[in-house]
């Protein structure tokens, strides 16, 4: 193989380097939601896609070891929150291990099918889960969207290079 003056060598196919290319990729920040045996459950996702206009369907990934899978697994529903760059804080609370995501300041209701809404976000969704594929350590989530309210205001949450950023541009 050769390899052009002042480039590095391709690295093998690792988790280090898929990881490594993603810190790179500027991805929407979304928080789902929940509901469980022991209360509402969430975690922040940044795997969030559009799938399908017709039926309206999205996926995300949760990884199984998360402690949001558990009720995920079972859930008919959950809810699906794109949040703005006003919102790094929420964030990285449904991000951390062992949070109580869902105490002050977090201000949400629940909303229908029992789905937590959080409030303030740019836009919310309550889905109906159509299905859970295996992948590796995680399993995608189908999700077909049943109602929503795009009304929030003001520009998106990214996560790039391990870091919170706003819009800019």
């Amino acid at each position: 193989m050769t390899v052009t003056p002042g480039r590095t060598a391709p690295l093998p196919a690792a988790d280090d380097l898929l990881r490594s290319v993603f810190r790179r990729h500027a991805a929407g920040v979304a928080v789902i939601t929940a509901r469980g045996p022991r209360g509402p459950v969430g975690f922040t996702a940044t795997s969030l896609t559009s799938v399908s206009a017709r039926p309206p369907l999205l996926s995300f990934g949760i990884g199984t070891g998360s402690s949001s899978w558990p009720a995920v697994s079972e859930a008919e529903h959950v809810g699906v929150h794109v949040l703005g760059e006003h919102q790094e804080e929420l964030a990285a609370t449904f991000a951390r291990s062992g949070a109580d995501r869902f105490a002050a300041p977090t201000v949400w209701r629940e909303g229908p099918e029992g789905v937590p809404v959080l409030d303030g976000v740019l836009a919310w969704l309550v889905c109906r889960v159509a299905g859970r594929v295996p992948a590796g350590d995680h399993r995608i989530v189908l999700a077909e969207v049943l109602l929503g309210d795009p009304a929030g205001t003001g520009a998106p949450l990214l996560y790039h290079q391990g870091r919170y950023r706003g819009l800019r541009d």
